[in-house]
């Protein structure tokens, strides 16, 4: 081809053209080749990659609490994610209701679901999955959990019909039923610089309280997940990340509101109110000081309280609200009414906006029980 261009061009101008292509063509190259942030696989994915373009991403857990919302409410509930072009899910814990054995077919049917979900699809633990197992007879909490890290977190990959590569903490390490182990739940990623992660926190007083409490696991993983925290907003600072989510399954009760959470918590100390073991004061601390520091909006998900709710509990030492922090409580099963009230929630993520997150319930049509779907 070169050859041929020689009776058109002059050497001189021949140069310079096979130099801009070859510039083009590497350029090309590079804009093709994956990164560690959670780039596009294709337009139904809906990811905004490291840009400013705006994505909707799904927020759910405590699902499913009975053979019927497992039968309908719950494929209900994924296939109105799936009409609606999220970026990602995260169901932030809790397989199962808290009664009964946990069998391996909940987790294989929890991973079912994942999967039919068409984008990546994120999940961290919950109690009721792994931390009260043993409630049950011949359940280990310990054993439950290790069946969870082989099971959903086997690869440094999401879930779902589109996967993407996460950050997986390595250090410190948790506990197994073999010993110390990698807290490979814990994963964090990036999708238009916008920083996430999971975190293992637990209900049950985060493995202090309940059937067989476990000190030293607890101990272990505390200090696990404060590391990752901490490590969460050194990256998102690193990467000029507009903002940050957290994503647990406790609620740890911020405040001192009656009725919702299990406990309350005096909102300056962040010394939890009555006699039971306090698992998350330390942690509670440190999220504190960081979130100050990071000073972008920080939203903090969980679900475990089965409360959909989303408000500014956070207060500083002296009393003043933290105004950089959002809590997001998950709808959960509303397992009491025997019915499929089980629905979900629409984040908007706009890098460019002040506030960065914006919520939508979303009530699955084919979910309306009270006021059926007209």
């Amino acid at each position: 081809m070169r050859k041929a261009f020689r009776n058109l061009f002059p050497g001189t101008i021949l140069n310079m053209l096979f130099r801009r292509f070859a510039v083009l063509v590497c350029m090309a190259i590079i804009v093709t080749l994956p990164t560690t942030n959670a780039m596009a696989g294709d337009d139904k994915a809906g990811i905004g990659g490291s840009g400013d373009n705006p994505y909707a991403i799904g927020l759910w857990g405590d699902l499913p609490y009975s053979d019927g919302q497992a039968a309908s409410g719950v494929p209900n509930l994924i296939a109105d994610m799936n009409s609606q072009n999220l970026s990602f899910t995260i169901h932030d814990g809790d397989l199962k209701s808290g009664s009964g054995p946990c069998p391996d077919s909940i987790y294989q049917q929890a991973l079912g679901y994942f999967h039919s979900l068409q984008a990546p699809a994120m999940f961290t633990p919950g109690d009721n999955d792994w931390t009260d197992c043993d409630r049950a007879a011949g359940y280990n909490s310990l054993a439950q959990l290790d069946l969870e890290r082989q099971l959903f977190f086997n690869t440094p990959y999401s879930l779902g019909g589109h996967p993407f590569l996460q950050e997986v903490q390595a250090t410190p390490l948790c506990l197994g039923v073999g010993g110390p182990t990698p807290c490979v739940e814990n994963r964090r990623w990036t999708v238009g610089r916008v920083t996430y992660a999971t975190l293992n926190i637990q209900g049950s007083c985060n493995n202090l309280c309940d059937i067989a409490p476990d000190a030293a696991e607890y101990a272990a993983r505390n200090a696990a997940n404060i590391a990752w925290m901490r490590d969460t907003f050194a990256s998102a600072k690193a990467n000029n990340s507009a903002a940050v989510m957290f994503v647990s399954q406790a609620d740890p009760a911020f405040d001192q509101t009656v009725g919702i959470s299990d406990n309350t918590r005096n909102p300056k100390t962040l010394v939890q109110d009555g006699p039971l073991p306090d698992g998350f004061k330390d942690f509670l601390t440190a999220l504190r000081t960081e979130v100050i520091a990071f000073r972008k909006p920080v939203a903090y998900v969980h679900g475990d309280s089965h409360y959909f709710r989303v408000d500014k509990p956070f207060l500083t030492a002296d009393g003043l609200r933290i105004e950089n922090f959002t809590r997001v409580n998950t709808f959960g099963s509303h397992a009491a009414q025997g019915n499929n009230d089980v629905q979900w929630v629409k984040v908007y993520v706009d890098p460019r906006s002040r506030e960065v997150f914006s919520y939508q319930a979303q009530i699955v049509p084919a979910n309306r029980t009270a006021v059926p779907a007209p």
